[in-house]
């Protein structure tokens, strides 16, 4: 059985700069050509993966927004796990009784047009982020923020202590109906609690896109830098860190690389295994 390689994106597949070297462009697209699947799993959003990956061969189904959603290249939502509007709306008001602090929800729309919803009581790690958005399309203001029907992530950004406690209060409450992601952001100076349907993860979006693939766990091969990949690392058969990646990943990898994000770590991998080592100019 043919080999499915699946790689995150930032900080492992992208630069810290946010792009993709010639050299890596070049060996993905080859590697595509010659009919070795590939594909990304990632907490960003369709828009944004397509935005980042300009110029990729994009055959295979993606991984989406920590796994939440897994869409074909041309937009076609696949599969959602979503949180309903009753429990989205519990945890904005808890969370806001103990904390003080409203979300940014991500959502889809009827017809699986992405939302992003943010409220008009923002904190500075908050403001933060949205400048990152410019002014893209997919913002709505919302005062009072309450959840959408279907709610794809309820992303908090805070300090590490004060979401280490509210993620301790929301597993008490809700127990396995949700799950949640913590990690330190690597843009901005603060940790992000990331609040998902149970099913919504990279180890359960993994396991359905194997189905889907025809693949087995035994012939996947991921490669991760950070706390969201672990559960990619526990549905893979091979699982490859990047230099730069938290030790907790590294001790979780069948081989650690020794390249970062910065060094093409991915490509130069590939480039080995997929191409034989072949050398570009320039």
């Amino acid at each position: 059985m043919e080999q499915f390689y699946l790689t995150d994106l930032d900080k492992t597949f992208l630069r810290s700069d946010l792009t993709i070297s010639d050299f890596s462009r070049t060996v993905w697209n080859e590697a595509v050509e010659k009919g070795v699947k590939l594909s990304v799993a990632t907490a960003r959003s369709y828009t944004g993966v397509m935005k980042l990956l300009d110029g990729l061969h994009l055959k295979e189904p993606l991984i989406l927004l920590d796994g939440v959603m897994i869409a074909a290249p041309n937009g076609n939502v696949l599969h959602v796990s979503a949180l309903g509007r009753e429990i989205g709306d519990a945890i904005i008001d808890i969370v806001y009784r103990l904390a003080g602090i409203f979300p940014l929800l991500v959502g889809l729309e009827h017809d699986d047009t992405e939302r992003f919803v943010y409220p008009k009581q923002r904190n500075r790690y908050l403001e933060e982020l949205l400048k990152t958005f410019h002014n893209d399309r997919r913002l709505i203001d919302a005062d009072p923020l309450r959840a959408m029907e279907r709610n794809l992530k309820i992303v908090y950004l805070d300090n590490e202590a004060v979401t280490a406690d509210l993620e301790m209060v929301l597993k008490k409450e809700f127990g396995d109906t949700i799950e949640v992601k913590r990690s330190k952001d690597p843009y901005i100076d603060c940790w992000f609690m990331t609040i998902l349907h149970a099913k919504g993860d990279k180890a359960h979006a993994l396991m359905r896109l194997e189905e889907m693939e025809g693949a087995d766990r035994a012939h996947t091969t991921v490669f991760g830098d950070s706390h969201n990949d672990l559960g990619l690392f526990a549905a893979a058969g091979r699982k490859i860190a990047v230099a730069n990646a938290i030790d907790e990943v590294k001790e979780r990898a069948d081989i650690v690389l020794p390249w970062t994000n910065d060094d093409d770590a991915v490509a130069k991998f590939l480039n080995k295994e997929i191409l034989n080592g072949k050398e570009y100019s320039g």
